[in-house]
């Protein structure tokens, strides 16, 4: 339902001027509903990061395939294999409630406690004994971890083995997508595995789309429809709170707000942007046992598209319905972004998702579709091209590098200004900018064509 206020016309909270139109080609209604349906999909929570996540879903399913009882057995072995990606992305990161960093962790978990029926969230409910329980495997040498020789950049595949029997499971094309299980020589589910360079429909279709559509669809689209965004900002504003409160990593967060409060930095909108999204990545990969919204499959993607956004709604008394459209044109943006590169690659995301977060703070402090196209053509000039070498508490550094780049370029944005096209990936259209970034991310797609 929505909130009173929406409903009866009354709110404490100071109104905010209308978001003005712009003409543009409007989606039709099944377009519509296909965005919607990207949304749902590509906008989801997550306990732990991604990588050793998948790790642990395979793990977990493999053990309900094998049927195991509640105690393990004392000849339980575990091997897993995973794509070159999700090993380099998942041997630094710490895996929540476990207290240690790893994939022979993440897998040792998913058997001991994980939900083989949760997706993302399978390590929502780990608890003490169970990590006790998963470290003695670890340490007993019952899990043994290798690369999978295979094209993929998702992949991740359990075989576990107890009481004389096998059960394999194998995840490919996303983090989710169990497409084979097996128990001895009876096969449980086998779906059509995905190609090593597949392109999901969901991202096929992005790729239609425009920016002016997208700021269109967040202006219009009945507030109903969107309402589930709003846990974007609930579930990544806990990890906030979380960052900051506790020791998670190497305390970016921390240290960025300890310094606005010793008056050693300012505490403009920018500042306080990048300070809140860095402690937000600080407990997500410090191990915080609390989901975050991802985007595009990743935490801290949902992060970058979410926190800035939301201290913008803060900073300016945004309503209700201004910080949601704002929250789901964050959103769209960065999935619209995301969509010519890979799932996994060696190019940091945090970049295109703050393209959402530049979007979506010009959405809230001006409104205009011109503001909102500078800023986010202008990103395609800064920090894209990061270089992501793998999971950990450094990657609250690129969070903060890329919301900070959003915050120069909506300031840049608002003074009229932007860089040209002339420059580097930049574009004068904003589209064919963010189509040359999935070329130089991966030219495996041939320069992403349909």
């Amino acid at each position: 339902m929505l909130p009173a206020e929406l409903n009866d016309g009354h709110s404490d909270r100071p109104e905010c001027r209308d978001v003005p139109s712009t003409t543009v080609t409007k989606l039709a209604p099944e377009d519509i509903d296909r965005l919607l349906d990207a949304l749902h999909i590509g906008v989801v929570p997550a306990t732990g990061c991604t990588e050793p996540v998948a790790l642990a879903l395979a793990a977990a399913r493999a053990r309900l395939a094998l049927g195991l009882a509640e105690e393990l057995p004392d000849d339980l072995r575990i091997e897993a294999r995973v794509s070159r990606n999700i090993m380099k992305n998942g041997m630094a990161v710490m895996v929540p409630g476990t207290g240690l960093p790893g994939l022979e962790i993440a897998a040792a978990i998913g058997v001991v406690e994980g939900d083989p029926n949760a997706g993302l969230g399978v390590l929502a409910r780990v608890t003490e004994d169970g990590a006790r329980c998963a470290r003695r495997l670890v340490d007993c040498g019952a899990v043994h971890l290798s690369v999978a020789e295979v094209d993929d950049d998702v992949y991740a595949e359990t075989v576990l083995f107890a009481g004389g029997h096998r059960a394999w499971v194998c995840i490919a094309g996303d983090h989710t997508n169990a497409y084979l299980e097996t128990r001895d020589d009876e096969i449980l589910v086998n779906r059509e595995r995905p190609t090593a360079d597949h392109v999901s429909p969901t991202a096929k279709f992005l790729r239609t789309l425009t920016l002016a559509q997208l700021v269109d669809f967040a202006r219009t689209v009945d507030l109903e429809r969107i309402e589930f965004i709003a846990n974007a900002e609930r579930l990544n504003s806990a990890l906030v709170a979380a960052g900051r409160e506790n020791s998670y990593g190497i305390g970016v967060g921390t240290a960025m707000l300890g310094a606005i409060e010793n008056g050693l930095n300012s505490d403009d909108l920018c500042s306080m942007m990048t300070a809140q999204a860095a402690a937000a990545s600080d407990a997500r990969m410090g191990g915080a046992p609390l989901p975050a919204m991802t985007n595009s499959g990743s935490g801290n993607q949902g992060i970058v598209a979410t926190v800035p956004v939301t201290v913008a709604a803060d900073r300016t008394h945004a309503s209700w319905e201004l910080r949601l459209r704002a929250l789901t044109l964050s959103h769209a943006v960065a999935l619209y972004a995301h969509a010519g590169l890979p799932v996994l690659s060696a190019f940091c995301a945090a970049a295109t998702a703050a393209m959402g977060a530049a979007a979506g703070v010009c959405f809230v402090l001006d409104g205009s579709y011109e503001s909102i196209e500078r800023a986010v053509a202008s990103m395609a000039g800064d920090t894209v091209g990061m270089v992501c070498d793998g999971a950990g508490c450094s990657c609250a550094l690129k969070v903060a590098a890329s919301v900070n780049a959003a915050g120069r370029a909506v300031t840049l944005s608002l003074a009229g200004r932007r860089v040209p096209g002339t420059n580097g990936l930049v574009h004068d259209d904003v589209d064919a900018g963010l189509r040359s970034i999935g070329r130089f991310g991966d030219p495996r797609y041939e320069g992403n064509r349909l």
